[in-house]
């Protein structure tokens, strides 16, 4: 395949914005859609989510087309989606031969960042995008790495642990052409609303 599956992680809780991430809304729009739309947008195909805490109201809004996997677990942390979304994506026929990996409150993050990062799609590829110089998401998993991805994602960690010192992982800038600061408290939403 010439594009990756885009996996979306979109289960927590949000304790700190008062309420699932994935159901704020940013100019209209809520953050899952938002995000969806960005992978869309740069190709990324089939399109995974990860629900979670609300699963039933976030899937409400999910649009037509994208596949829906929970976590049960999902209160673990970012790993137990990362387990979640990989497992769903090795159940599909055919398996992607990649995953672009994306998290629900990075609305900074845009689809020309995602094509970037996704020029290689290989299932040996294991690129991650870099701010100037600073190593953040999205991040193109290729599937040979999805088993020793999913056995180092524990706690919040998802990949970081997989990823910190792997010798086949390349980082791609991506500074000149998405913000990666994600929204964790709407005083964070407010500061990126006003931008």
């Amino acid at each position: 395949m010439d594009h990756p599956a885009g996996l979306l992680l979109a289960a927590g809780a949000g304790r700190r914005m008062g309420g699932p991430k994935a159901l704020v809304e940013l100019d209209g729009e809520p953050l899952v859609g938002r995000a969806l739309r960005v992978l869309a947008d740069s190709g990324c195909s089939p399109l995974m989510v990860v629900l979670g805490a609300s699963a039933a109201r976030v899937a409400e809004i999910v649009p037509p087309g994208v596949r829906i996997t929970v976590a049960d677990d999902w209160a673990e942390g970012m790993g137990a989606s990362l387990r979640a979304g990989l497992a769903a994506l090795e159940a599909l026929d055919p398996v992607p031969d990649a995953a672009l990996v994306h998290l629900v409150d990075l609305p900074g993050v845009t689809a020309e960042a995602v094509r970037r990062i996704a020029a290689r799609t290989d299932p040996d590829v294991l690129v991650r995008a870099a701010y100037h110089g600073r190593p953040a998401h999205p991040v193109l998993i290729g599937r040979w790495h999805w088993a020793g991805v999913r056995a180092a994602a524990v706690g919040d960690a998802g990949a970081r642990g997989y990823l910190s010192g792997n010798p086949d992982l390349v980082l791609v800038e991506c500074g000149d052409l998405a913000v990666p600061d994600d929204v964790d408290t709407p005083e964070q939403l407010a500061r990126f609303r006003s931008r």
